[in-house]
């Protein structure tokens, strides 16, 4: 009987044991239910199915070289984000990252029952230890479900919990185990504002995720759960910690030998360290003035350039502009060290006369943004702005040693930063009109002016090539014919040499192009009128506006280094002229096309003309006393046919080279942000200041016979039968050289020399 009872008893609480479990299920299941379908908007909104099919993150836009794999930079608002496919991740991410964060990955759907119920006795030792999947993490991130715009009004970590995992189950419904680890990688925010296994490769090692080695792939996999605690660049010793773990749990798994980890783990961290923003990396002025067109042209088919992941193909040669970028720094740096010695203590904006720009600093912070926003701030009390101006701060400036961190005031800033010197270049390759180079000024992060497009300034004598292109198709004239250099009076212009002497002789077209005489070209002016030469120079691509008066062709009349090459390369492209191309092509995320671009040449000059001009420039190398005889020093000159020009103008303002080649055509200009800052003597002149960097430049282009430029000589024309040797005129010449240049004649060595 008592056995029967006990019996009956033990029943009983079995019985309530199922029936409790079954009303836990019960509640568990309208629980689950309420939070899935957001009962009363109290839980919270779920990802619908849309959704979860397809899902949304910002995209940064990425812009690629002329090769289609080479990045130049990104376009993004918060998060810079290049999306890879599965094909491209490195087997020693996934294998790092799974045997980190989710080792039984395969087998699970969604949610790991086995590392959620293994969390118990973690907590009774007394350790941390992660339950989330990889799939639940990527829930997280994917849908943001912790943010404010997901919460319900009982919104807490286990609601939290519960939707994560019911959209880990839907997102393995909808999508392979590989899919889902891409989706993740490429989610995942890395800090330093990469985001994405793809970013993260770039900014930390400059690499790419195709290519991340087993000690780089478990640095950033130890990373993922908390980029900042573990961040190789401010807390180095904790991320070589964190990333020998990750090691040891591949070889726990198999994925490298025990000899390897040890090998891995005795490694420094290998950092390239390099945040990817709009301030640094290749081409900086160049993507900062593409970026104008391409917000234009997302706009117009409805996406965003910051969020919405376009590609885009540009022309532009990396290993050019890397030369490019080297060539500059390598000069400026040598003429600034010039410049500063040359002016001493004293500040260099001064008037014509020679005296300092008294208020000149004043003057440029007022008209600057600062200021207006500075007088909104104080209610229009201009003594507050001018005071908050005056106080010293600490900052940081440029220089060429690098970036220095010291105490100035604004107004200290802006005179610091004004003596700097700025240039800009500029390559194209004449046959099609695409832009190899772009260099804007000689830094970026503190001087953002682009002098390629947008700055326009007097071309002085590089103006020249396009009146005697004019003359030659109009006046019936060739490269031998001579002129009389004396001074001349042309509507009450008086054309005078720079020397103000003269040869009192008949002179070549050629060697007066050569030597930047000013008096032959007042000649043709006259004969052809000063109408002609504007009708020529927009044929060429000037869009800037010139005014017909006999003066132009001395170069009087602003234009940008943009306008002035693409006219000079027309003469290397047989008389064809092409808009500067930079845009290949823009895709959206998915690789659709959404523009192609293409520059249709036009003919502007007969193949004929061209050709005299390419031998015309030529004189500038070639000729005794050529202005650019400078370039015979270096080693691509010898063997090559080059066609150059100099340029300077008033006051040594500004100085200019163009040079062209077969394969390739660039251009130089030279000066300060305002014409008040210069040189005083021939040390601005455009042989001393341009000159140099186009040549640095063409040599390094040289040097490397990967960018294909080769010496040869410009393409001779079918059918040109005209005879160019202007040698028989070499008696003119030499009394040229006496009269019209008394002083020391540069030799190629001293026209390079800061001390001629």
């Amino acid at each position: 009987m008592q056995i029967e009872l006990q019996k009956g008893k033990f029943q009983k609480h079995i019985k309530r044991l199922w029936i409790g479990f079954g009303v836990g299920l019960a509640l568990l299941a309208v629980y689950v239910s309420a939070v899935g379908f957001n009962l009363f908007g109290l839980f919270g909104r779920m990802p619908g199915f849309r959704e979860i099919e397809n899902p949304r993150s910002n995209l940064a836009s990425v812009i690629f070289a002329s090769d289609g794999s080479t990045l130049l930079g990104s376009y993004y608002r918060d998060e810079n984000r290049d999306p890879v496919e599965y094909a491209q991740l490195s087997p020693n991410i996934i294998n790092a990252l799974v045997a980190t964060e989710d080792v039984r990955f395969e087998q699970h759907s969604g949610i790991d029952f086995v590392g959620t119920a293994a969390l118990v006795p973690y907590l009774f030792i007394g350790k941390r230890r992660g339950s989330s999947t990889l799939s639940q993490q990527l829930a997280k991130n994917l849908f943001r479900m912790r943010k404010d715009e997901m919460q319900g009004a009982l919104g807490n970590v286990v609601v939290d919990k519960t939707k994560e995992w019911l959209t880990a189950i839907q997102l393995e419904r909808s999508y392979t185990k590989d899919e889902i680890l891409t989706m993740y990688l490429n989610t995942v925010d890395f800090g330093s504002r990469a985001f994405g296994i793809e970013s993260a490769a770039r900014t930390f090692f400059q690499t790419n995720a195709a290519k991340l080695t087993v000690p780089q792939a478990a640095l950033l996999v130890g990373m993922v759960n908390n980029p900042y605690y573990y961040s190789p660049v401010r807390k180095p010793k904790r991320a070589l910690e964190k990333r020998n773990f990750v090691l040891s749990k591949m070889a726990e798994h198999g994925h490298i030998t025990e000899a390897q980890r040890a090998k891995f783990a005795a490694e420094p961290l290998g950092l390239k360290f390099r945040p990817q923003n709009r301030t640094q990396g290749l081409a900086t002025y160049f993507r900062a003035e593409l970026e104008r067109e391409l917000r234009q042209i997302a706009e117009k088919h409805g996406l965003d350039l910051y969020t919405d992941g376009l590609r885009i193909y540009t022309t532009l040669d990396a290993r050019l502009q890397r030369y490019a970028e080297e060539a500059v720094a390598e000069q400026m740096a040598k003429q600034q060290a010039k410049f500063a010695a040359h002016w001493g203590r004293r500040n260099p904006w001064t008037t014509p006369g020679g005296s300092e720009i008294k208020g000149y600093v004043e003057s440029v912070a007022a008209k600057m943004p600062r200021f207006q926003q500075l007088m909104e701030h104080y209610n229009g009390d201009e003594d507050s702005v001018w005071d908050e101006l005056r106080a010293k701060v600490p900052m940081t400036v440029f220089s060429w040693d690098g970036e220095k961190d010291t105490v100035m005031s604004a107004l200290d800033s802006i005179a610091y930063h004004r003596k700097f010197l700025q240039t800009g270049l500029m390559a194209v390759e004449p046959l099609t009109g695409e832009v190899k180079a772009w260099v804007g000024g000689i830094d970026f992060r503190y001087f953002q002016y682009d002098h390629v497009r947008r700055g326009k300034r007097q071309p002085g004598s590089t103006f020249k090539p396009i009146l005697y292109a004019a003359a030659i198709d109009n006046a019936n004239l060739k490269p031998c014919d001579r002129e009389w250099d004396r001074t001349i009076t042309v509507d009450g212009w008086t054309a005078e040499n720079y020397s103000r002497t003269y040869s009192d002789s008949l002179v070549t077209l050629r060697a007066a192009l050569a030597r930047s005489l000013n008096t032959i070209p007042a000649r043709l002016t006259q004969k052809i009128g000063p109408a002609m030469v504007v009708d020529y120079a927009k044929r060429l691509g000037i869009a800037s506006p010139l005014k017909p008066y006999a003066a132009l062709a001395l170069g009087t009349e602003s234009v940008s280094l943009y306008e002035l090459l693409g006219a000079y390369a027309t003469f290397a492209a047989g008389g064809v002229w092409h808009q500067p191309q930079y845009l290949v092509r823009v895709e959206d995320r998915n690789g659709n096309v959404l523009e192609e671009f293409r520059t249709e040449g036009r003919e502007v000059l007969n193949d004929q003309t061209a050709y005299l001009m390419t031998y015309m420039l030529r004189g500038g190398v070639e000729e005794p006393g050529g202005s650019a005889q400078a370039l015979r020093q270096y080693a691509f000159s010898q063997g090559n046919e080059i066609g150059a020009k100099t340029g300077t103008t008033q006051n040594y303002a500004d100085g200019w080279f163009v040079g062209i080649t077969q394969d390739l055509a660039a251009a130089v200009w030279f000066g300060g942000d305002d014409m008040n800052i210069h040189f005083r003597d021939g040390s601005g002149a455009g042989s001393k200041t341009a000159l140099p960097i186009w040549a640095t430049f063409m040599q390094k282009a040289y040097a490397d016979p990967a960018t294909g430029i080769a010496k040869k000589p410009f393409t001779r024309p079918p059918g040109f039968d005209i005879t160019l040797d202007c040698s028989k005129y070499s008696e003119a010449l030499q009394k040229l050289d006496t009269t019209a240049y008394p002083l020391k004649q540069p030799t190629p060595d001293s026209l390079l020399n800061p001390d001629f």
